[in-house]
């Protein structure tokens, strides 16, 4: 579930080869070892102040956290709980759906992901759009470059509010679930990980936070964000750094008229 996974930095590297590959064509230079990793991981970003800085708040994060959310923060079993007993005082015990026990995992699965990038992207629409809320995310927005550690650049404030919501989108759906499909609840998971957020992190969640563009085209950017449509969301432009506020789907931003394709952008 962790975004730093060897798998995904592995998956991040592949996923950069082609875009080299491009670049080297479009400059007419030859291909190098030596040359894709000064492409990948430039001194003049990742030794800058900004990135020294990321480094230094992952750690120090890391601290707040073990020291300070054990005793504040909200967790996922209370809430499933409550949720399951208030579904069966408002509408009584029913009999659960009988579905095959391979349906009852899809469904759960896929009621995880789309609940928890739903509440992912509204909290992070709000960040952006409540005037208080904003002083803590514009942490985050104070990179000067981007690199997978700058995910860790955040207020505690704002890792606050973000473990909260994992806590009350995981109580509400594993309550709701528990109400409708019964106790026997599993998730199909790669590695601990939920399928679809594995399928997320392998597909170039590190290059989110990268000089790297890597556009998925028009009509699966219309779907899923594209790390450079998150690159968009992090531009100095007011315009478009309160754009594409979605984690893995497209579809919120577009509800909310919030959407921007890289194909609009030159790239940054």
């Amino acid at each position: 579930n962790k975004r730093i996974y060897w798998g995904y930095l592995v998956s991040a590297i592949l996923l950069a080869v082609p875009v080299f590959l491009l670049q080297v064509k479009k400059q007419q230079q030859s291909v190098s070892v030596s040359g894709f990793f000064s492409f990948l991981m430039p001194k003049k970003i990742y030794l800058s102040k900004s990135a020294r800085n990321d480094y230094a708040l992952l750690v120090i994060n890391k601290l707040i956290k073990a020291a300070l959310f054990p005793m504040v923060i909200l967790t996922m079993a209370p809430i499933a709980i409550w949720v399951t007993s208030l579904m069966e005082n408002l509408f009584g015990k029913i009999e659960y759906l009988q579905l095959s026990a391979a349906s009852v995992m899809i469904v759960f699965t896929l009621a995880l992901f789309i609940f928890d990038d739903f509440t992912r992207f509204y909290l992070h629409y709000i960040l952006h759009r409540i005037p208080l809320l904003w002083e803590f995310h514009k942490v985050h927005h104070s990179a000067r470059v981007l690199t997978p550690f700058t995910i860790y650049r955040s207020h505690p404030v704002e890792s606050y509010l973000y473990a909260c919501r994992m806590a009350l989108t995981q109580g509400f759906v594993v309550g709701l679930c528990y109400y409708f499909l019964g106790p026997t609840l599993k998730m199909i998971d790669i590695v601990g990980a939920n399928i679809f957020v594995f399928a997320f992190n392998v597909m170039g969640s590190n290059l989110r936070h990268s000089h790297i563009w890597l556009s998925w085209g028009d009509k699966i950017e219309h779907w899923f964000i594209s790390p450079a449509q998150h690159q968009i969301h992090h531009s100095d432009d007011p315009k478009l750094c309160h754009s594409n506020f979605g984690s893995a789907l497209s579809v919120w931003d577009r509800i909310a008229g919030c959407f921007t394709l890289a194909s609009q952008v030159k790239e940054l």
